[in-house]
């Protein structure tokens, strides 16, 4: 008797020991499941609410003060002032940039236009003082935009901006709301068949000043370039333009980056265009560049009317 209830209790005994053990294992797997989470995924968690970003993302090569790349700027001996969306080199000497730099594309072109403000006023980045509207008055010149308000309209800084006096050069009135204006219109023609364009504009201060104006002594110049490169189609054109009324068409005046860098001594896009498109900026093809006439019929039978 004593033998069996031996057996018994060993029986019984394993069997409450595996019950037991699984029930623990069971507990576990439950628990394991149900009764804890990640502290980063909380039970209630919900998905997270993305905020739609309204300012414009920066890239590497941008400074902080403007969304100009390095890689556009010119290589002169200017001081060098950088803005939100065009950068330019002063020239102390002629009180005035001798070159201004911008991206110019057919997504900012069909942008809602921001009101022109006509605030000319100087440029408190110039670290030499710029010129000031009163250099102009009574000068007998117009206050010529070399970076157009219009290329700017797509923001309110932005078109803000090209009335500091460093943006501005003396220009006759008819060359200034001709010849100037139909090449103005035509780039941005050109940025909309392209997409996008750099563009380099300036005074020619090298040779042929046609004298001085106002307290500042602000050179008055006997031409103006614009250098256009259209980079994913790797074409290229320049101009060099007499300050003054001009019934010829625009791509009389029209040249090769080269040719520009002579005149100027300013060495254009030099990271852009170094070895293949050395080549680039010494060609001169016109055809890829079409114009439109009624435009040029427009200039001459009004637009060359000082007003």
């Amino acid at each position: 008797m004593a033998r069996r209830r031996s057996g018994s209790n060993s029986e019984g005994f394993l069997f409450k020991t595996g019950l037991f053990a699984a029930l623990a294992g069971l507990a576990y797997f439950l628990f394991n499941q149900f009764g804890t989470k990640k502290a980063d995924e909380p039970m209630d968690q919900k998905p997270p609410i993305v905020l739609e970003d309204k300012t414009l993302p920066k890239t590497e090569g941008f400074e902080d003060s403007t969304f100009v790349t390095i890689d556009l700027l010119p290589v002169s001996k200017a001081e060098t002032v950088l803005h939100t969306w065009f950068a330019l080199g002063y020239n102390e000497d002629h009180e005035q940039a001798e070159w201004v730099a911008y991206e110019l594309s057919r997504a900012r072109l069909d942008e809602n236009w921001a009101e022109r403000p006509n605030t000319f006023r100087p440029d408190p980045n110039v670290r030499t003082e710029s010129a000031t509207p009163r250099d102009y008055t009574s000068s007998g010149y117009d206050k010529g935009h070399l970076c157009p308000a219009a290329d700017m309209a797509f923001d309110a800084t932005a078109i803000d901006e090209t009335f500091y006096m460093s943006n501005i050069s003396p220009q006759r009135a008819p060359f200034n709301m001709g010849i100037w204006r139909e090449l103005e219109e035509l780039t941005r023609d050109w940025a909309r068949k392209f997409k996008r364009l750099y563009v380099v504009t300036g005074p020619v201060l090298t040779q042929g000043s046609l004298g001085q104006i106002g307290f500042s002594k602000v050179t008055v110049p006997g031409s103006f370039y614009k250098v256009l490169l259209a980079p994913d189609q790797n074409r290229a054109i320049a101009f060099i333009l007499p300050n003054q009324v001009s019934e010829n068409p625009v791509m009389s005046y029209a040249c090769s980056i080269d040719e520009v860098e002579e005149t100027t001594g300013i060495n254009f896009f030099p990271k852009l265009l170094n070895g293949l498109g050395e080549e680039l900026e010494a060609s001169l093809d016109k055809d890829a560049w079409p114009v439109n006439r009624n435009r040029y019929e427009q200039r001459v039978k009004q637009w060359n009317i000082r007003r």
